[in-house]
């Protein structure tokens, strides 16, 4: 039987490091989660849900996701779901997935009720199908400093293993990095890792300037940097950023179709710039992606074969927040798998 490349890449075992939960529902469950607490929505057809008219239609509709989930069941059901279509569709074996308790605060959700709930189908996936999944509470910038300082304490006052750091998106422009340096510090202080969302190309190099990832490194402390497309316009930035090893987690698919053929062309400049690049999902059914086809697209879009991918699944576990002996022996399990699945396609 002959086994095309697609194929093996997609059976390449896998981490994500960049997906949000509330962009990684099933369209049908969030009719589902709607229907059940009673929340209008604006589009009630499962295959129109997910059509956006620009990135700001897409952070609306995010919101919207966010209002559905109510219950820790709720919450629960997520997460599960998120890490079993990984598993399914791509091989996921870890992710670290962002979540944004003030989608969820308005509607008189609190904390605990819903990292628990995360926590839950979590642990119900690692059961059912030995993957494992880890959290990552994510401030929302464009409510400001205030609010993200609060979020924070709120992490820290309700402290779980599956969470491990902090991050922060929406708009850049609506709130610059270094408004959050007090929320960053407080993360840090109490032994959470850092990332934020910096440079997306869905916003302007006005908007989402290179500088924006100079400030995520030295004054909010972050591991690695989320997006980061616009950083090319400054290659005195990039040649820092390439020389320390600064892990970018980037998304091969967006929320504007229309945008694709740019994201690729950057991507490909990254990669030969010698940056640090982990294919990601972002909000994968929004985006009608998967991890599987990520790295399949990365594969196409940047003229990569089998081994350089298996090499870049290889080195993303090096931006993981595991502890240095779980990437060690991730590594030897995926190296393993990687030559079973290569040596079987000879």
């Amino acid at each position: 039987m002959t086994v095309n490349n697609d194929e093996i890449i997609r059976k390449i075992p896998k981490i994500d490091l960049h997906c949000h939960l509330a962009g990684s529902v099933r369209a049908e469950t969030v009719m589902s989660l709607a229907a059940k607490n009673g929340v209008a929505l604006p589009v009630t057809d499962p295959d129109a849900f997910y059509r956006f008219s620009d990135f700001y239609d897409f952070l609306s509709r995010l919101e919207v996701i966010g209002a559905c989930m109510i219950t820790r069941d709720d919450f629960a059901r997520v997460s599960r779901e998120a890490l079993e279509d990984g598993y399914r569709k791509g091989n996921l074996r870890y992710a670290e997935f962002f979540f944004s308790p003030d989608y969820h605060y308005p509607h008189g959700v609190d904390y605990a009720t819903m990292v628990d709930g995360f926590i839950d189908g979590l642990r119900a996936a690692k059961e059912e199908f030995g993957i494992t999944g880890r959290l990552i509470p994510a401030v929302n910038r464009e409510l400001g400093p205030d609010v993200a300082l609060a979020m924070v304490r709120d992490v820290i006052a309700h402290p779980r293993d599956e969470v491990i750091g902090i991050g922060m998106d929406c708009a850049e422009f609506r709130g610059p990095p270094e408004l959050f340096r007090e929320a960053f510090a407080l993360a840090r202080s109490s032994g959470l890792r850092c990332t934020a969302h910096a440079c997306e190309d869905n916003q302007t190099p006005e908007q989402a300037p290179p500088r924006n990832v100079e400030t995520c490194l030295d004054v909010l402390g972050c591991d690695r940097i989320d997006h980061g497309y616009n950083l090319m316009a400054d290659p005195a930035l990039v040649c820092r950023c390439r020389e320390r090893g600064v892990p970018f987690t980037v998304c091969p698919q967006t929320c504007v179709p229309e945008r694709l053929e740019k994201r690729w062309t950057t991507l490909r400049a990254m990669r030969d710039a010698g940056l640090f690049l982990v294919p990601c999902t972002d909000d994968p059914p929004m985006f009608g992606t998967d991890i599987g086809a990520a790295y399949v697209t990365m594969a196409r879009e940047l003229s990569m074969g089998v081994k350089e991918i298996a090499a870049m699944s290889l080195r993303a576990i090096d931006a993981t927040w595991l502890p240095e002996l779980e990437k060690i022996s991730m590594k030897e399990d995926f190296r393993q798998e990687i030559t079973a699945l290569t040596t079987a396609a000879e």
